[in-house]
């Protein structure tokens, strides 16, 4: 495997890659996990050679946020991806991916509208304008992004729709179902931030979001499975819940009642100082 931080080399060992056949591309902020490993591994099945981007955006962190203690562990991540067959490992230095003077960004509306959206002001323009830069410096011909972060992977198919970035660079953005814990949390890199006792509670939030989906199934209201949605996380553990709503998968749009357009359940709440997103279809 071959690892490049700096964009010169990078452009020689793309174009060797792609000579030999289909690249893919799995973006990552690195801290990886069996979800990451899954997207890997699908991407070996679709392409013949894999690369994988590691970097720690700082563009789609707010003032806030938690950029500086977010994980990095770059030697345990390569030795991982050497051992799943990846190609590349590109894990470019913040300068390398935003030079001096750099005074370019993406911003893409609709999609990018609330959940975390509206909880997180710019992050989505941090997102895509990564995204973008990462398609353009590897030239893809292929990438794959987990579904657990369904509004992330909205914005990024409307980038590059919009953008044309969909040929002749990237003819695929891949969603990949989201890889969950025995107990149904979904996997994240933010779950090494809970203790063990916020570990327990955290299963909770699957298991609430089953419960709101089967009551809206069954005729409940969707405002009526909501409430008692945010009452049990609060009773399981959570402190906050930012947001959970029903919006429409491809939209994005919120949904109040079933309707012509496939609902998916968008839910974030609050653990101590972590913050845990979900998504599950309605």
């Amino acid at each position: 495997m071959q690892t490049i931080s700096q964009l010169v080399p990078l452009r020689s060992a793309v174009d060797a890659l792609r000579a030999d056949g289909p690249l893919a591309l799995v973006p990552t902020m690195g801290a990886l996990h069996e979800g990451h490993l899954t997207l890997v591994r699908e991407a070996r099945k679709r392409a013949a050679h894999v690369a994988v981007s590691i970097f720690v955006n700082p563009r789609q962190f707010g003032p806030n946020e938690d950029l500086d203690a977010y994980p990095r562990q770059l030697a345990r991540d390569s030795a991982l991806l050497e051992a799943e067959g990846v190609s590349l490992l590109w894990a470019p230095t913040v300068e390398a991916m935003y030079p001096a003077g750099y005074a370019t960004n993406i911003s893409v509306s609709g999609v990018s509208d609330g959940l975390c959206g509206a909880a997180r002001p710019g992050h989505f323009d941090g997102v895509a304008t990564v995204v973008c830069k990462l398609f353009n410096q590897v030239r893809p011909d292929m990438a794959l992004f987990g579904e657990k972060d369904w509004q992330q992977l909205a914005v990024i198919r409307r980038m590059a729709r919009d953008l044309d970035l969909t040929a002749p660079h990237v003819d695929a953005i891949i969603g990949v179902p989201t890889v969950r814990e025995a107990d149904g949390l979904a996997m994240s890199s933010r779950n090494a931030y809970l203790d063990a006792d916020q570990r327990a509670q955290a299963a909770c939030l699957p298991r609430a979001m089953q419960a709101a989906i089967a009551a809206m199934r069954g005729g409940t209201a969707y405002a009526a499975a909501l409430d008692a949605l945010r009452a049990d996380l609060l009773a399981g553990g959570f402190h906050t819940v930012d947001y959970a709503e029903v919006r429409g998968s491809d939209s994005i749009a919120l949904l109040d009642g079933p309707g012509s357009e496939a609902g998916r359940l968008f839910v974030a709440a609050r653990i101590g100082s972590t913050r845990l997103i979900d998504n599950q279809p309605v």
